[in-house]
């Protein structure tokens, strides 16, 4: 696969590509949505989705409240309220519609919410004509937060219509979808000789997250990492073994959470007679045995790390052994809206970008030296520094553009509707 294109960084940018580059980001997110009816648009299907509608309005939001109101002279905000039913979870600007509820905003109908996508994308075409470094740092946050949800929008779509048995329909290409798509015979595991590693980074260069930083160095035991991510098949064999059923393999709150819930496979795994099948968002296809396994928790991660015999890694791991490999992978460009079977044309690490999330057994916490930036943005990550796990490396719901080697993707340990695998780890 080619290379990803470099994280969008403004600072590197003339003026005309940058709004050469807000238009082409805008324009994607509209076209996650091409093949939706404003009824999908609104269903909020549990509180840890948005609606789809949502997404856009919310995105749009960012740009007027962080940047528009504050810069543009004589700016008008397109209607008061949106500021209210809009905001996610910015306390410092204000109060917010409640979560859970979001799926109950039948108003603003759709064709309103998409003029005020417009309203403000012609006043920040404005903004950025008079483009100075004032605003670079808050439109570079801003893209970034946009192609946030645009892998959001698919998640949550996907997990809404997959509760609608006439959404998802058989696949029409179901060839293209063959369980015996080729064979990742038995994984080997690649050898690291550990010592210290500089992790994260600085941001002088490039664009990054306040959690990515500061970089600093860690010392990193030797250690073995499996060369590819856990398939599909190897998980139908955990299943087998009554993985799920073993209280020894799993923590205690994954054990008990998988029991409240009725765990007994993946999120979207459904069987018909002998043959498993998934859904791609699009339709229900069958399972490809050579794909790597997605939708999981890190409960289900950890379980099948421990019948295996091995762990997951560190985060710390992960990022030492990636500063090797080519940052190429399956993402959102490509399409795909599953996780793809690796290609095994060479020896080492594969799969390391793209296709699904990698859980890793480290807690979403600061690292040495992190500083809260100041304002309103200082919300942005720094105060979801607690009780979540670590995930790296994109999934084919991520817009190549956002990914790097020192991203933190963070979610709850009992979460499955994001792009999630494992990576086995000795």
């Amino acid at each position: 696969m080619p290379s990803i294109a470099q994280p969008f960084d403004n600072e590197s940018l003339p003026k005309d590509k940058l709004i050469a580059e807000y238009e082409r980001v805008r324009a994607q997110t509209m076209r996650l949505t091409e093949a939706l009816s404003a009824e999908d648009m609104m269903l909020q299907s549990m509180p840890d989705a948005s609606p789809a509608k949502w997404h856009l309005a919310h995105t749009t939001w960012f740009f007027e409240t962080f940047l528009l109101q504050p810069h543009l002279a004589g700016y008008r905000t397109y209607n008061n309220a949106y500021q209210y039913l809009f905001n996610s979870y910015y306390e410092t600007v204000g109060e917010r519609h409640p979560r859970p509820q979001r799926g109950l905003l039948s108003r603003p109908p759709l064709e309103e919410v998409v003029n005020y996508r417009k309203h403000v994308d012609n006043a920040m075409k404005a903004l950025l004509e008079s483009y100075s470094a004032e605003i670079k740092a808050a439109v570079t946050i801003g893209l970034h937060h946009e192609m946030q949800h645009q892998e959001l929008i698919q998640t949550d779509i996907k997990h809404a219509l997959s509760l609608n048995p006439y959404a998802l329909g058989p696949d029409t290409n179901a060839a293209e979808s063959s369980p015996d798509s080729g064979s990742t015979g038995n994984p080997e595991f690649v050898h690291f000789e550990g010592g210290l590693s500089f992790i994260g980074t600085d941001a002088e260069s490039s664009f990054a997250y306040g959690c990515e930083q500061p970089r600093h160095q860690v010392f990193v035991p030797e250690f073995s990492l499996c060369e590819r991510l856990v398939t599909n098949a190897e998980w139908l064999e955990f299943m087998a073994d009554d993985g799920y059923k073993r209280p020894k393999l799993w923590l205690s709150d994954g054990w008990a959470t998988a029991q409240q819930e009725g765990w007994r496979a993946p999120l979207y795994w459904h069987r018909e007679g002998e043959q498993w099948f998934t859904v791609t968002g699009r339709n229900r296809v069958p399972l490809d045995l050579n794909a790597p396994v997605c939708h999981i928790s890190y409960y289900e991660a950890d379980a099948f790390a421990r019948w295996c015999g091995c762990r997951l890694p560190t985060e710390f791991e992960w990022e030492h052994a990636a500063q090797s490999v080519e940052c190429c992978g399956n993402f959102l460009e490509q399409n795909q809206l599953l996780p793809q079977p690796v290609v095994a044309d060479n020896k080492g690490l594969k799969q390391m970008f793209g296709d699904a999330w990698e859980w890793t057994q480290s807690p979403f916490i600061p690292y040495p030296g992190f500083k809260t930036p100041e304002g309103a943005l200082a919300e942005y990550n720094g105060k979801f520094m607690a009780n979540q796990w670590v995930l790296r490396g994109g999934s084919c719901a991520t817009a190549e553009q956002q990914i790097r080697l020192t991203y933190r993707n963070f979610f709850y340990a009992h979460q499955r509707w994001q792009f999630s695998s494992l990576r086995l780890a000795k």
